[in-house]
């Protein structure tokens, strides 16, 4: 398994952080967020340290959303939810603190007035949605 020992996430698996755990497998733990923004929210999280989803493996990447959709499943029942966000960041611009792929889990009620995922739907510029298109299509 690799481990970076600055990691605080790296920390929580090997038991030398606290942390409220929900759900564990050979290759994954998800666990309360201490931060939460809604009851319930949790994260999820490869035990391989992988900073970002351009660094984690296929085959991890979708044990932990196959994980991660059992899990999602069970907060729902558990806490009624009427929904639910995944949300998983990459890079300080998208908000990402901790350098270690996780995916958040977050409970919704309406209203709950989260700023999360509720945006105000506005339509874009036709040739600027082709012109990112046409940039997507051609990266290697």
């Amino acid at each position: 398994m690799t481990s970076d020992p600055n990691c605080i996430f790296c920390k929580i698996i090997q038991g030398q952080i606290p942390s409220t755990r929900v759900y564990e497998d050979e290759k994954h733990l998800a666990f309360m967020d201490i931060n939460p923004l809604n009851r319930g929210h949790c994260l999820m999280i490869p035990k391989d340290h992988h900073p970002t989803i351009h660094d984690i493996p296929d085959d991890l990447l979708a044990g932990l959303m196959i994980a991660a959709k059992k899990l999602a499943g069970r907060v729902v029942r558990a806490l009624g939810a009427q929904g639910i966000n995944l949300i998983q960041s990459n890079g300080r611009a998208a908000n990402q603190i901790i350098d270690h792929f996780h995916l958040h889990l977050v409970p919704r009620w309406r209203p709950d007035d989260l700023p999360v995922a509720n945006w105000d739907l506005k339509p874009g510029a036709p040739e600027e949605i082709a012109t990112a298109a046409e940039a997507i299509r051609q990266a290697t």
